[in-house]
């Protein structure tokens, strides 16, 4: 099933729906509906947070009527889904239950057994930021993002409905996985990515000072996601060691074979081929695999309005950007941009940069 068979859904069905847990995640799912016209409910451990959430426009804080509410989404803590979908279960008998946990083996058999178990149905948008809380939460974070959809119990066919209409209402390309396709899938793409990020990030602590200050964009990459919170971080660690497990094991295998043979180019080259090869089977947001991009490289100043007349240049040339980041000189007022955009438009990009944006030049004119 894919959200393509949802034919204009009425997101009334899903009105109102009662979010639990106002962090950027939850407060986020909050804003999306709210600007689909869904009615929220917030609630949240923290009345800071849901105070938060609702002045962002993520829901209000009023009780809903409890035999009224169509959808309840579990956005806590993960050691917490559990109990709370099970409250939820009882406490709205006419509302679907979903959560957006990143594991989901775990909680379906915690879960098994529990009264109306056929109500509740797994999630898991994947998106996200290595930011927290409410004040991060923005109507568009599952824009164009995949949404997982972890049927189970024999839900009937109205229960996984509402499961995609919530992913359709926030933006997201909705699937289905079994929780132990799912599973295995956020081990290889999300967890063991963060384990190594987080990692390498971790041997920084021992570097000098003097020598942090050589640090380029490549460290900055590999370590973005290693400002993520830890103590979630290792939640969700705890609840698929297995499949973490079993991709750690590979890992290791070729780190142990890198350093017993880095002294043969052959061996290195086949490895890091193996990881260039893997890159490149990543698709794009926009569809589009890394091969099918260009990387344009230009300097631009540290001054308001020229990134701005960039973006500028770039659609009066009918140029899309597909991707963009930048790396700051620490010695000079400059940047290093990197703007990827198709092949095809690689050229026209670099053209129109060169004829009419004043404030910036090309890298390697």
């Amino acid at each position: 099933m894919d959200t393509k068979e949802l034919s204009e859904p009425s997101f009334a069905e899903i009105s109102p729906t009662v979010i639990v847990g106002a962090g950027l995640i939850g407060a986020s799912i909050g804003c999306a509906l709210m600007s689909r016209g869904v009615k929220v409910h917030l609630r949240d451990s923290s009345t800071a947070n849901a105070q938060i959430a609702a002045a962002r426009g993520a829901g209000v804080l009023e009780r809903p009527v409890q035999d009224e509410v169509r959808l309840v989404v579990v956005a806590t803590p993960p050691q917490d889904v559990s109990e709370v979908v099970r409250i939820s279960l009882k406490e709205f008998p006419n509302a679907v239950v979903t959560d957006v946990a990143s594991i989901k083996k775990q909680i379906e058999k915690e879960l098994d057994g529990s009264t109306d178990q056929e109500r509740y149905i797994g999630s898991h948008p994947m998106a996200g930021s290595a930011h927290t809380g409410p004040l991060t939460a923005t109507s568009d974070l599952f824009e164009d993002r995949t949404w997982v959809v972890t049927a189970s119990y024999g839900n009937p066919d109205w229960v996984v409905r509402r499961a995609f209409m919530l992913g359709t209402a926030a933006g997201a390309r909705t699937v289905t996985r079994s929780a132990t396709e799912h599973d295995r899938a956020v081990a290889e793409i999300s967890h063991v990515p963060q384990i190594m990020s987080s990692l390498t990030a971790a041997r920084l602590t021992d570097v000098p000072s003097e020598d942090l200050q050589l640090a380029g964009q490549g460290v900055r990459d590999v370590t973005r996601i290693a400002g993520s919170d830890p103590e979630l971080w290792s939640q969700i660690i705890a609840a698929n060691t297995e499949e973490i497990r079993n991709q750690l094991i590979k890992v290791q295998k070729d780190l142990s074979r890198l350093i017993e043979n880095l002294d043969d180019p052959r061996i290195v080259t086949d490895l890091l081929s193996r990881g260039r090869q893997g890159r490149k089977a990543l698709p794009a947001r926009a569809g589009k695999s890394p091969d099918q991009l260009v990387t344009v490289t230009a300097e631009i100043p540290d001054k308001p309005g020229a990134m701005a007349n960039m973006f500028r240049v770039a659609e009066e040339a009918g140029v899309n950007i597909e991707d963009i980041s930048m790396e700051h000189d620490v010695h000079r007022n400059f940047g290093f941009l990197r703007i990827q955009v198709a092949i095809e438009q690689a050229d026209i990009l670099r053209s129109a940069l060169r004829q009419h944006w004043e404030e910036g030049r090309l890298s390697y004119d």
